[in-house]
Formats: structure tokens, sequence, C-alpha cells
């Protein structure tokens, strides 16, 4: 399987350096991550909510290794927020972080990440949307929920990421589905080892069904991760059985993958958001992106052949 491969290499600097030096990867980058700055990603931002979508804005970047760095990318949300406020779409825009982006590495990271995310969620509340906090590998995760748990004493609508093929997840499922929290299910995109994750495919599509299937029937609120044509529809079928209207759910897909189903879904009435990155340090999100699916990695590659 190539993609523990590739997640391998996002971890590697040598093929950092390989592939940003190569001529196509901005072309092919911009595909996923359609701008570096706040002022680039605004045309984006309009032209989505114009089409009646909805999204969580990323602000990349994950290889923190000092207290500063992490001061600096709560800023970037914050400035991010700003802009939201000026555009007045507030409500059509939440955001996403990922904890390590906010020191939760450094020493006395748990604090520290805190103290740093809950300037971002104060100031998300003051415009009218909120924070999804992201997941990241298996040993973060404690703290992100706890985290988590914290943030959601002043400010409940806070988010929160569980990954189906963890083993642990079946649970986690169960305690936040019963919390009235916002839950966004995803298959998982990190290198996880066979003694805390499933390996295989047809075993992840299991387990996101059956956690689907626990948040759907809880009183939490879902939100559908996933490009699967088959797990879209399980989802929808499970929203009809469970008794919840189109507003009790929603879906969420990336920026760049199968744009034309973010507007079919929309168009049916369902809440469509788009995962939409931006920022300079885009390695790490990228590869993942072309771990998840072959078919992103056959794009790349393409490109990289082709003229131009």
């Amino acid at each position: 399987m190539l993609g523990p491969v590739i997640l391998a290499a996002s971890r590697s600097d040598r093929m950092r350096r390989l592939i940003s030096a190569a001529p196509v990867t901005k072309r092919v980058v911009d595909r996923f991550i359609p701008g570096e700055t706040v002022g680039e990603i605004v045309p984006i931002i309009k032209e989505l909510t114009g089409k009646g979508l909805e999204l969580t804005m990323d602000v990349v970047g994950e290889d923190i290794t000092t207290p500063e760095q992490a001061t600096a990318a709560r800023d970037a949300y914050l400035e991010l927020i700003d802009r939201l406020k000026e555009l007045d779409l507030g409500t059509k825009a939440e955001m996403s972080v990922k904890l390590s982006m906010f020191g939760q590495a450094l020493p006395g990271g748990h604090e520290l990440a805190l103290a740093n995310v809950r300037p971002v969620v104060e100031a998300a509340a003051a415009i009218g949307t909120t924070v999804t906090l992201d997941a990241e590998d298996h040993t973060t995760l404690d703290s992100m929920f706890a985290i988590h748990e914290e943030l959601r004493k002043d400010f409940p609508q806070t988010g929160c990421v569980i990954q189906a093929y963890l083993f642990r997840t079946e649970e986690d499922a169960r305690r936040l589905a019963a919390s009235g929290s916002r839950v966004r299910i995803v298959k998982g995109a990190y290198k996880e080892p066979a003694s805390v994750a499933y390996q295989q495919k047809a075993e992840i599509d299991k387990a996101y069904v059956r956690i689907l299937k626990t948040l759907m029937e809880g009183e939490g609120y879902p939100m559908i991760g996933s490009h699967d044509p088959r797990l879209i529809s399980i989802a929808q079928e499970l929203a009809r059985r469970a008794g919840r209207k189109l507003d009790e759910y929603e879906f969420q897909m990336l920026y760049g993958i199968r744009s034309e189903e973010h507007l079919r879904l929309a168009a049916e009435g369902h809440r469509m958001r788009v995962y939409t990155a931006y920022g300079t340090d885009w390695y790490g999100y990228f590869m993942r992106r072309l771990a998840e699916k072959p078919a992103n990695l056959r794009f790349f590659v393409r490109s990289m052949v082709s003229k131009g």
C-alpha cells in the first residue's frame, strides 16, 4: 500500500526539499491549497459561500519548534477571524485548528496549546462561528480531548474530530454523542501502528459506519468528513432512520476534491462545508491528501510527467 509510504515521506526533510523544488509542485498544490495569505484566500471564501457552501478554514503548519511560532499561529487565526468579520461571513466559515500548531508538542505543551487556542475560540464566538479541534496522531488525542472538554465549559459549540481507523474511537464516539458536542468523523490520515489502528480499508469502512451510527443516534451534531459515495449514501440513510432533519448534521469535504459533489449536496438542501486550507507551510497537509486517495497521487504523478 502506498499510503503508509507517502505518510512516512511527509516526515522526511529530504523528500520535503525534493518535492518543494519540483517545478510542477505549486500548480498541483494549488488544487488543494488555494492561497498562502488571508488576502489570497478571501476571493475563495466569497466564491464558495456565494454558491451556497459553508467552509471550515485551516491555516496549515504543524512543525512548531518554539513558543514564538505557536504565538504566530494563534495570530494568523485571529487575522483570519478579523477578515471574516469585515466580510460579514462569520456564520458561514468556522475554523479548524491543529493543537500541534499551537505548541502542543513543546515542553508544557498542553497548557501552552490551551492558552493559545482559547483566544481563537473566543474571537470566533464573537463573530458567530466556532472552532473544531482536528485530530492528529494517537499520542496527542488525550490532550486534545481534555482541551476540547475545557473549552466547551465556556464555548459548548467547540467541535472535535474523531478517526474511524483507531480502535479507541468507538468508545470516544459514545462519550461524545451523549454530550451534545459537534463531532467530525473522518477515516484518519496519519501513519498508525497495527496495535492501535485498523490497517485494511474494509475494516476502516466498517468502523466508520458503526461510529457514524452512534453519532446519528446520539445527541450531538455529526459532521461527516468523507468523499466516499457509498459512505455518503449510508450517512443519509442513517440520518433518516435517526429522524434527523437536514440541518441536524452536515457533510464536509476537502477543497479541490469532488467539487461537483459539494454543489449537488448543497442543492439537495444538505449543509455542505468545504475544508479549505491556506498558508505557506503546506507540505505535511499536501502529503496526507496524496496518501488518503490513490487518485490524488495519480493526479500528482501525471502532472509531474506532463509538460508545464
